[in-house]
């Protein structure tokens, strides 16, 4: 489960990631601080999610 959950966090992380900059630059947050705090917010939801993800995926093909 580690190989698939690494496999599953570099593509769940950087598209959270991607999507949390996005919300704040449409809201207007246009300097540094709040882009790398949201980016952060998106990499750490990564990691339940990810979890769950592997989870249930090993569950259904185990």
């Amino acid at each position: 489960m580690n190989r698939l959950a690494g496999i599953l966090f570099s593509l769940i992380s950087t598209t959270l990631m991607g999507t949390a900059v996005v919300v704040a630059l449409t809201m207007g947050q246009d300097t540094l601080k709040p882009i790398l705090v949201s980016a952060a917010i998106g990499f750490i939801a990564a990691f339940p999610i990810t979890w769950y993800i592997a989870k249930k995926i090993m569950e259904e093909f185990a």
